[in-house]
């Protein structure tokens, strides 16, 4: 994509009807839109699509690059509603049926999805990503055959293409042709080793031959690409349980629970392994859990009472095991259970009853399995994706022995991994690697929104920022601010607002125009992520105000974010250099300025040069030793360059001081 230029805008109410309207340049808001979207701020993107669509209703791009937008939110019932407006107002625009598509495929509307690619592919017969999300749609839908020729056709067309053969593989591993599953496994990890569809489906196939180590192997790979997803930490601990890795087992379902404290697999999984190495009062705590969760889970209620009965509780035993036997009145193995509650309690009458009718209903079901079936109740292995039309969700069955005898079956999250998909038309608009090992923390900046202190210790103090509000140039008080750090979406309907505000104060003063009003403004835009507009504003300060700390620091911030948001590298590099040099001199009129020392290194360290942007770090250190963000992106800068031992000190102090991504990469690391 070219790089989009954008220019300053005034956004203009739009609730004075057409004569506002009319002043709002509808394609421009859309391209300012773009760039919003290509940083990943979807909510803000969708205010000036919302602006462009309010200006010019018959326009088809501002409803497209909405839909985009929602559709990245998981807003997928939006996003369909948005193309089909995109579509009514150009139903050549190919793009559109895509996005549509995939947006019903999410939603498992597989045929409407298939629909649309077929609709994409009159018009494009070789497009791949039409040909590739049609083929795994198919494929959702078990028309195998048809699958299997879309696929193939794909990579035809595109051998090299990684996904694709990840989804062969998939369907492969489907139509139980294992051979070809884990030829396209090879092929797929030849081009792309980052691919994490392609170690699932091999690790499924190992473990499915009990080659527990070599399946093991390709979950860990799985793990590292994927660091934040607890099903994979279960299917890890169940192939370290098969291993006799118990303390890795537990230690993954601890992490699962981390990530995710509700995630029934891994509750009832850690249940069943504390229950197998008689850590008694923990294993009922979790079987307890997990049925205030789910209430009708008829193996945790099972084994909680086996649990409460090795632990003498023989009463609660009972009421857990005569629960079951209600719900479940032929299914033998309970009345054995209640048998052995009755004798805990004493009473022996009660004992000989329940065995003699558990033997009975044996007894019947071999003269007659027909006529006097057994109650046969089964545990979800997971809710796989489904096709149009099917069950919300699906019990897996287990071998009737199991059902029977053996109800601490270690459970996983998918016997047969899906082929994972992304909408690949994206707007990339960053220049920085985004596969990296983690994401540094981002740079401050001047806010109209406070930072909430329980974010960190850093002292949010900005000298010349509490002058400049102490004189109360504006009415309006202005912070440093952790930018995204868990701070609540803006208030754009505001700031849009502001915009319009300051624009009259200055338009109407002219030359006189009040610098608090153009840093305000600019302020205002760059948390619109209009950056031109700001760097305008900025630039316009720092002519007549060549010392004002505030203003460099602001136009820093507002050329770095514009740097990120180029595809141009050229002029992205330029924006950089240009940034860096605020940054500088910001430093150089007040060396004790720990946020500019701290940003410039952030800027840096997106340019990879990770000596110097440690250096810019130490010095934010140097000055407020408590600035916890600092100590996080120096040790990335550590481990990016090889230096373990600093990195883990690193990590270790930013985790002492609120930021809590250190511990996962300090976990990760060792």
């Amino acid at each position: 994509m070219k790089s989009l230029k954008i220019f300053s805008i005034i956004i203009m109410s739009l609730a004075s009807g057409i004569s506002a309207k009319a002043q709002i340049n509808a394609e421009q808001v859309v391209t300012i839109g773009k760039n919003v979207l290509s940083m990943d701020d979807y909510m803000l993107a969708i205010q000036y699509f919302n602006q462009a669509i309010k200006a010019k209703p018959y326009l088809a791009d501002p409803y497209f690059f909405r839909a985009l937008a929602k559709l990245n939110l998981e807003d997928y019932k939006g996003a369909e509603a948005d193309c089909n407006e995109a579509i009514e107002r150009n139903k050549f625009k190919s793009e559109a049926y895509k996005l549509r598509g995939f947006a019903r495929q999410q939603m498992g509307l597989d045929s409407l999805a298939v629909a649309d690619y077929d609709e994409g592919l009159k018009h494009n017969p070789t497009e791949k990503y039409f040909l590739f999300y049609k083929g795994v749609a198919l494929s959702s839908m078990h028309k195998n055959d048809e699958a299997l020729e879309t696929l193939n056709t794909l990579l035809r067309l595109y051998p090299r293409f990684e996904e694709g053969l990840a989804a062969r593989a998939s369907l492969n591993l489907q139509r139980q042709d294992t051979v070809a599953a884990l030829e396209d496994v090879e092929r797929s990890l030849k081009l792309n080793r980052s691919l994490i569809n392609p170690y699932l489906i091999r690790a499924d196939v190992e473990s499915s031959r009990g080659n527990w180590d070599a399946a093991l192997s390709d979950m860990e790979e799985a793990v590292r690409l994927r660091p934040e997803e607890p099903g994979l930490y279960i299917n890890r601990a169940f192939l370290r349980y098969n291993t006799d890795n118990y303390l890795g087992a537990m230690s993954d379902y601890n992490y699962a629970l981390q990530l995710d404290s509700e995630n029934l697999a891994a509750l009832f999984n850690r249940a069943l392994l504390r229950f197998e190495v008689k850590d008694l009062i923990n294993a009922e705590k979790d079987f307890s859990e997990v049925l205030r969760l789910n209430p009708k889970n008829f193996h945790a209620l099972y084994n909680r009472g086996l649990v409460r009965l090795e632990s003498a509780d023989y009463k609660s035993a009972l009421a857990d095991f005569e629960a079951i036997a209600h719900r479940y009145p032929k299914f033998y193995p309970v009345y054995y259970a209640i048998a052995e509650a009755q004798r805990g309690l004493g009473n022996l009458k009660a004992v000989g009853a329940n065995v003699n009718y558990a033997e009975s209903l044996v007894r019947k079901y071999v003269a007659n399995p027909e006529s006097n079936p057994l109650d046969r109740p089964t545990i979800a292995a997971g809710t796989p994706r489904h096709a149009d039309n099917a069950p919300e969700a699906a019990d897996t069955e287990e071998d009737e022995i199991e059902v029977m005898n053996r109800f601490n079956q270690l459970v996983t999250m998918h016997e047969i991994p899906e082929t994972e998909l992304s909408y690949n038309e994206k707007i990339k608009g960053r220049v920085q690697d985004r596969n990296v090992m983690a994401e540094p923390e981002p740079l401050y900046s001047i806010s109209f929104s406070a930072m909430p202190k329980s974010l960190g210790s850093t002292a949010n103090y900005f000298r010349e920022l509490d002058e400049f509000n102490r004189r109360k140039y504006i009415s309006r008080q202005l912070y440093i601010s952790h930018l995204g750090a868990g701070q609540t979406t803006p208030d754009y309907e505001t700031l849009f607002k502001m915009t319009e505000d300051y624009t009259a104060a200055i338009t109407g003063k002219g030359n006189n125009a009040r610098p608090a009003d153009r840093i305000a403004r600019g302020i205002a835009y760059t948390m619109l992520k209009n950056y031109p507009a700001a760097i305008e504003d900025f630039d316009a300060v720092i002519n007549t105000n060549p010392d004002m700390t505030v203003a460099y620091v602001a136009r820093g911030v507002a050329r770095y974010g514009d740097a990120m948001s180029q595809t141009d590298q050229r002029l992205a590099a330029g924006e950089m250099a240009m940034a860096a040099a605020d940054f500088d001199t910001a430093t150089r009129i007040n060396p004790r300025l720990s946020f500019a020392w701290y940003d410039k290194g952030c800027l840096l360290y997106a340019q990879r040069d990770y000596s110097q942007a440690a250096e810019c770090f130490s010095k934010a250190i140097a000055i407020d030793p408590e600035f916890g963000a600092a100590y996080f992106n120096r040790g990335l800068c550590h481990l990016s360059t090889g230096r373990k031992n600093e990195a883990f000190a690193d990590l270790s102090r930013a985790g002492e001081l609120g930021i809590l991504p250190s511990y996962n990469i300090l976990k990760r690391m060792k």
